[in-house]
């Protein structure tokens, strides 16, 4: 049974003053981020159990949101990992036979506040223009002025740690132990689908915490390094910088995804930088520029890495530009064993366009 309550204002304010008025749904509260928005048309649960969103508040493009209710299996992770959720339609009532629950139910159970009935394109236009910036939700206090001061309590995302956050807090393996291919994986926000994908090529893996030093991960004795996507700004993650320096010191063959490229820049010193609005979504078109095939990719990052450094870097070949704003979103080192892309390979939800990156790290390993 439904434990819909009685509608409620809500009320949206950006950080550049901008408010929005809506309805109140999923838990009645307050809560703030950084605004982004996401043009996927379906996965929405997986959006919103994506860990790499952790700290944001995400516009759903889409019109329609929750109308196929929510299963139990469609996760990324053990909990929703948004702060807020804002859309034009947030559907209480689902078609789909196999859904366990309404998206209502859903935000009241995980704590999720967000409001509905916001012209969303107007508000994905103005970010567009207006970039990034950080607001407030509120379905509990009326006063605008206090809403506002609130708001400016909030930490920017530029400069912001939040891998460690949700990382895994213990190691864990998946797969079968007497796999001939052993994957460690880093885990600054992984997705569970990624993790399929590397079992389902039949390989042995452990997950090991953020903060993991990469002697201790060699008792694994793993074939090869993965690592993962993430939430925050990569630049603060020196931990992490240094760890994939004795990786590729130690020659490992190693493959990163999103914020793992952005660490594997950091780790050969090109530096990174937050994008003006990020990519988020499922139709990126990125360019293979090694094949000459193009991919339709699943993406979800507000921090790059910078192109000019990328292109005058001696060891450094690039891999794939995005064809929407020619940005790096694949490179790989001359010298060692290693590559990454910007966006999400697993593309869950998505196309399959990018799954043969799993391969090749297989056949590097091999």
């Amino acid at each position: 049974m439904s434990t819909t309550q009685s509608p409620t204002s809500a009320i949206l304010i950006l950080e550049d003053g901008f408010v929005f008025h809506g309805k109140a749904f999923g838990k009645r509260g307050t809560t703030t981020g950084e605004i982004c928005f996401n043009t996927g048309m379906t996965g929405y649960q997986e959006v919103f159990t994506d860990p790499s969103y952790y700290g944001q508040v995400v516009i759903m493009n889409n019109v329609h949101i929750g109308n196929y209710g929510i299963t139990d299996l469609e996760v990324e992770s053990d909990s929703v990992k948004v702060k807020g959720i804002i859309g034009r339609n947030l559907e209480e009532q689902y078609s789909r036979f196999a859904a366990d629950h309404s998206l209502q139910e859903y935000f009241e159970k995980q704590g999720i506040v967000a409001i509905d009935g916001v012209d969303s394109r107007a508000l994905v236009i103005h970010i567009r223009e207006a970039g990034a910036m950080n607001c407030i939700i509120s379905s509990e206090i009326a006063d605008i002025n206090e809403l506002k001061k609130l708001l400016k309590e909030v930490p920017s995302m530029d400069g912001l740690e939040l891998a460690s956050f949700v990382s895994t807090p213990t190691t864990y393996t998946l797969g079968e132990e007497a796999s001939p291919i052993r994957v460690a994986v880093l885990d600054y926000g992984i997705k569970k689908n990624i993790l399929n994908c590397l079992v389902e090529r039949g390989a042995f893996v452990k997950v090991f915490n953020a903060s993991t030093t990469f002697s201790e991960m060699e008792k694994f004795k793993p074939d090869g390094y993965f690592i993962s996507n993430g939430p925050g700004d990569p630049g603060p993650m020196h931990y992490a910088a240094e760890t994939i320096k004795e990786i590729l010191a130690a020659k490992r063959p190693l493959f990163g995804i999103c914020l793992g490229q952005q660490l594997l820049a950091l780790a050969v010193g090109v530096p990174t930088f937050k994008m003006h609005h990020g990519h988020r979504g499922l139709n990126h078109p990125v360019k293979n520029i090694v094949t000459g095939r193009c991919e339709i990719t699943t993406q979800n990052h507000g921090f790059g890495v910078n192109p000019d450094a990328v292109r005058n870097h001696s060891n450094i070949e690039i891999t794939h530009v995005n064809l929407n704003d020619d940005s790096i979103e694949g490179l790989r080192l001359k010298d060692r064993p290693a590559f990454s892309v910007q966006y999400h390979p697993e593309s869950t939800p998505g196309p399959h366009d990018s799954r043969y990156l799993f391969d090749d790290f297989f056949a590097m390993m091999q």
